[in-house]
């Protein structure tokens, strides 16, 4: 049997996916199709929690018909949780951004969807690969 992809997916992706639909969340519901398990961890589940609470999202959150909480509780049972190792050394230009790849080395990831050039620019981690978006639908959904 063939194991499931495993894919971290980095908090502006998630953000955009679930708030403005697109690309990310065009790419989120064929994740969904195509059984790919999604990995998240504590450090990555607050950031997203953060983020929906940001003033500036309210308007757009609400358009959702869901809470920040209820939006983030649904992600909760989307994904899996890991517990992710902070890094050693700093990789990312972005130290934050290394809470991505932490999460993507405890979850043993095949693939990290990103739109944060800082992550981008690596191209690949610990031979993960750091896709945008697109890209991933393209892994997702190959054409022809």
């Amino acid at each position: 049997m063939k194991r499931r992809p495993r894919w971290v997916v980095d908090t502006n992706v998630l953000v955009s996916a679930i708030l403005w639909h697109g690309t990310p969340g065009r790419f989120i519901a064929l994740a969904g199709e195509k059984d790919v398990q999604l990995f998240t961890s504590r450090v990555l589940l607050d950031e997203l929690a953060a983020t929906l609470a940001k003033k500036k999202l309210t308007k757009y959150v609400a358009a959702t018909g869901m809470t920040a909480d209820q939006l983030l509780a649904h992600y909760r049972r989307v994904a899996t949780m890991v517990t992710a190792r902070q890094l050693d050394t700093p990789v990312s230009r972005d130290a934050d951004d290394d809470a991505v790849l932490a999460c993507a080395l405890a979850a043993r990831a095949d693939l990290i969807v990103s739109g944060d050039d800082d992550l981008l620019v690596l191209k690949n981690f610990n031979g993960i690969p750091i896709v945008t978006v697109a890209q991933a639908i393209k892994v997702v959904a190959p054409v022809g």
